[in-house]
């Protein structure tokens, strides 16, 4: 799966005239919304109804690597990450997106189509999940399936693929318990991983998103607007 390199060129153009849907503002904005209900109850004004604020999109443009996206202008940039970028959610700190690509002098990729038919592809990108979430600890277990792959051309006529999977970790809540009814099992976490998957300048790409199950649930119309603005570009020589 792709390694990310050690330099990134980026410039990031908000469009503040143009992209307004709202993110997810029961839980962004709840703390906001609750004090404004408070005000304007404390002025009197208890019939006012209270618009949802639209928190939109920004674009990131990679010009020397070669991508772009757009992500939620609340989000913020976290270096250090490991990735090409990253960038997370404040408020959910389990939600965040980032961008992997194959070594520019490893790869020579032709076409997303060099990982085999979607189905194929989506095994890799589980595969590759389910390393990164290897644990040491004692009765930890994952469980996962795939949820869908597709393709789609965009309109930048480049083939992408696009791969769902669900990755549940359970625990035992006393890891060192000699008896079996001491060790109970427990959810950690239960996530959606998102993929969009990209070849270009001989390199694979990959937009990858975090959430978790609950929060898909919410924001599943704004986490595909970001998987669908995942563009991979031709680099100037």
């Amino acid at each position: 799966m792709p390694i990310s390199p050690n330099h990134t060129f980026c410039s990031s153009i908000s469009h503040n005239n143009q992209l307004t849907q709202a993110f997810a503002v029961p839980r962004r904005n709840a703390m906001a919304l609750i004090l404004s209900s408070y005000l304007f109850s404390e002025l009197g004004f208890d019939n006012l109804a209270l618009a949802q604020q639209s928190v939109g999109f920004r674009e990131y443009i990679d010009q020397f690597d070669g991508y772009s996206f757009k992500y939620p202008k609340s989000w913020i940039q976290v270096r250090g990450a490991g990735a090409d970028i990253f960038f997370r959610d404040p408020f959910v700190l389990d939600e965040n997106l980032s961008v992997e690509l194959s070594s520019p002098s490893s790869s020579r990729y032709k076409s997303v189509e060099d990982l085999g038919p979607p189905q194929e592809a989506g095994k890799k990108v589980l595969k590759q999940y389910l390393t990164e979430f290897m644990s040491t600890r004692i009765g930890v277990r994952r469980e996962s399936n795939i949820l869908s792959t597709s393709s789609r051309v965009a309109d930048d006529g480049k083939l992408y693929y696009q791969v769902e999977v669900n990755i549940k970790s359970y625990a035992n809540n006393n890891e060192l318990a000699v008896m079996p009814l001491e060790r109970v099992v427990r959810l950690e976490w239960d996530r959606r991983y998102l993929s969009v998957l990209g070849v270009e300048n001989n390199q694979l790409y990959e937009l990858r998103l975090q959430t978790p199950e609950n929060v898909f649930v919410e924001e599943e119309n704004d986490l595909r607007e970001v998987m669908d603005s995942f563009r991979v570009n031709k680099i100037a020589v």
